[in-house]
């Protein structure tokens, strides 16, 4: 799940100052995590306590609350600091960016996509919210294993229906922000399908512009899978956790 964090903490300036190339810096000093790790990392803590839809309850609402600024969507915020513990229909890319861990807990793909399920339907119970988070939890999954990239590709157009035949030079020029699953998980496997590398990934998904913590986020957590991060690039976003993050990230990854 660090590919997730590290791109969520990349893009995090780029959110709301789109770019449409790749020629950025890295980490500048205003980097910082935002909403898409803090419930990352909640969702290790609901999978570590039983995987369980009131585990995940549980561990959004928990860190939700702690990190009370972290960028919210409306509709998600309204949730997280209520007493309500239903789901309210989202198809938005929450339940996608927040899915990685699931992808690490198993070993069987039907698991990672029943876990993956759970995950979302508290909150994004919408087919659309469910689908964005399976299809990402199983092209995380599918490259651990080690498939190659038209094995992903060819799965996930075939079991989630998403078109990822669009380049991303096709892509870039019209697309704007857009929190949907259905217009941000195609887009994000797509910039993990034309990478070279992590880092190269990280960079194609934010030189599309859009929602851009999340693109990367998601597309960050599929590149994990597939390749070696750079230590450095990794100690970087660590190193901008604070204490209570780390915790749970220690505590998954150990």
């Amino acid at each position: 799940m660090i590919g997730a964090i590290i791109g969520d903490i990349i893009g995090s300036v780029y959110e709301w100052n789109n770019i449409k190339t790749k020629d950025f810096p890295l980490f500048s000093p205003e980097c910082c995590f935002t909403d898409d790790t803090v419930m990352t990392l909640a969702i290790a803590e609901g999978l570590m306590d039983g995987g369980t839809a009131a585990a995940f309850i549980q561990a959004m609402k928990k860190y939700g609350r702690m990190y009370p600024d972290a960028g919210y969507g409306g509709r998600f915020g309204s949730w997280l600091f209520s007493e309500d513990i239903h789901p309210y229909n989202s198809w938005g890319n929450g339940s996608a960016m927040r899915v990685s861990p699931i992808a690490w807990m198993f070993d069987t793909l039907s698991e990672v996509e029943k876990y993956a399920e759970i995950s979302a339907a508290v909150t994004h119970n919408h087919p659309e919210g469910i689908k964005g988070a399976q299809a990402t939890a199983a092209a995380i999954f599918l490259a651990r294993k080690g498939k190659s990239k038209a094995e992903i590709k060819d799965y996930i157009e075939s079991k989630y229906g998403y078109n990822l035949s669009r380049t991303l030079d096709e892509i870039r020029p019209g697309y704007g922000f857009n929190e949907s699953c259905q217009e941000t998980v195609p887009e994000a496997i797509t910039a993990f399908l034309e990478s070279v590398d992590f880092e190269d990934a990280i960079r194609n998904a934010i030189s599309l512009g859009g929602d851009s913590d999340t693109l990367a986020a998601i597309t960050g957590s599929i590149a994990e899978a597939a390749y070696n991060i750079p230590e450095e690039i990794k100690e970087k976003a660590l190193a901008i956790l604070d204490k209570p993050l780390l915790n749970v990230y220690g505590r998954f990854v150990e």
